[in-house]
């Protein structure tokens, strides 16, 4: 097995000693990191990388999105998340077919790759050829294809439901691929667009599989007490009631939870995904992340879609999610730089089962440079602090996914960049707008 050793840099470990090793030296043997250490150990290797001085860390994990609907980036700003849904996405999305969902899904892991992810948590429709997609580019995923069911629950069956159809189809396909580049959750959109029998099916389904489960959890006001109203229960409540927990999990965005959804969710081991720069574009609200974080919640961080977002650039969301909740709280230390950093790195890798977010032996050889040099991290008198508060994705000067380097100074390495701008310029904006 041929070894790459990375050298020259200063390597944010992300351990629970808050190690910053300066020199460091990583040994890379195939998919996984053989050897961390501040001196030079001996070869040969296949490669030698130059790192510049340059901080190297664990690749980012952007632990909920919606990749293909980077194609409604910019698109019918301005509502509330179910104004926006109702009246502007779902008649969007209608239009789609599979070989636009691969245009969109493509341009959003052009971006996600240039700004330092190397794993993502992806809920989508059309989610096969999101896949494929994924497993050319180079990058972890863990998929999902949204159940939802608005049925009369009398009349459900899992042998006519097209989701139950689409995740044994996803899971039978693509569960394990690459060697676990690819791993299959279950998934349930929300309460609010499904019913018990859809629950019940899918969490007995993951249970079966050994699945995990992702699913959107009091989002916004509107949708928390529609299932107050509805059962008497939140959404984590009510679904807890049919097993939807009973296995590693995540919940998207939790702004409106409550306390006891928090000591539920540590009770169960579920993770917030926390997405703060969505949840404020549509107005969702705040999610009380450091009430969270107090209660024992593994909070990890993601983008949502481009689309209510408008970027995929994680780094904007580590910045937020520190400021914000100082801010809201009044405390500076309410989630420091530290703290903001573990949301997207190993808070990430632990609520999506993967064994990355650390520099260690062992470990998923899943790798960034950042680029100390540019004009917006200079002077650098604290790696995390700039890292947190100053870097910006195109900051990133070389993506190491898996062991391989799939980005390097601007050029994509398993993308061809030139054929993803037509196949999104000629058919699929043309598809979906006309």
């Amino acid at each position: 097995m041929e070894s790459i050793l990375l050298y020259h840099c200063r390597a944010l470990l992300m351990d629970e000693e808050n190690t910053l090793l300066d020199p460091a030296y990583v040994v890379v043997e195939g998919e996984r990191i053989a050897a961390v250490s501040s001196t030079r150990p001996q070869g040969p290797f296949a490669q030698e990388i130059d790192c510049g001085g340059n901080v190297l860390m664990p690749g980012l994990v952007n632990a909920h999105t919606h990749i293909p609907m980077t194609l409604m980036r910019g698109y019918a700003g301005g509502c509330d998340l179910h104004t926006w849904l109702n009246d502007w996405i779902f008649p969007a999305e209608a239009k789609l077919d599979d070989r636009a969902v691969r245009a969109g899904a493509d341009l959003a892991l052009a971006e996600l790759i240039a700004s330092g992810v190397t794993t993502i948590a992806d809920m989508y429709m059309h989610t096969t050829h999101i896949a494929q997609a994924v497993l050319e580019a180079g990058i972890s995923a863990n998929l999902s294809c949204g159940g939802v069911y608005f049925g009369a629950p009398g009349d459900f069956s899992p042998a006519t439901c097209p989701d139950c159809d689409h995740q044994r189809q996803l899971t039978e396909e693509f569960h394990e691929a690459g060697n676990g580049q690819i791993l299959v959750d279950a998934s349930i959109h929300g309460e609010y667009t499904s019913n018990v029998p859809l629950w019940q099916w899918m969490a007995d389904y993951a249970q079966r599989k050994g699945l995990g489960m992702h699913v959107h959890v009091s989002e916004t006001q509107s949708e928390h007490e529609g299932s107050l109203t509805r059962w008497g229960l939140t959404p984590f409540r009510i679904l807890d009631r049919y097993g939807v927990w009973d296995t590693r999990a995540i919940a998207a965005h939790c702004v409106w939870t409550t306390e006891d959804d928090w000591a539920g969710m540590a009770e169960k081991g579920v993770a917030c995904v926390h997405n703060p720069v969505s949840n404020l574009k549509l107005g969702s609200g705040v999610a009380p992340i450091p009430a969270m974080m107090r209660a024992g919640v593994n909070v990890a961080l993601g983008t949502d879609g481009m689309s209510s977002h408008n970027s995929a650039d994680l780094f904007s969301d580590i910045k937020l999610a520190a400021v914000l909740h100082n801010g809201v709280e009044r405390d500076p230390m309410a989630v420091n730089a530290w703290a903001a950093l573990e949301m997207a790195t190993v808070n990430g890798a632990r609520a999506l089962g993967r064994d990355t977010g650390v520099i260690a032996p062992g470990k998923t050889a899943d790798l960034i440079l950042v680029d100390l040099s540019a004009p917006n991290l200079i002077p650098c008198h604290d790696p995390v602090e700039d890292l947190v508060f100053s870097a910006h994705g195109s900051n990133v000067e070389m993506n190491m996914a898996r062991g391989q380097v799939i980005y390097e100074k601007g050029s994509f390495l398993t993308l061809d960049l030139e054929r993803v701008r037509w196949e999104v310029e000629h058919y699929a904006l043309p598809l979906i707008f006309g």
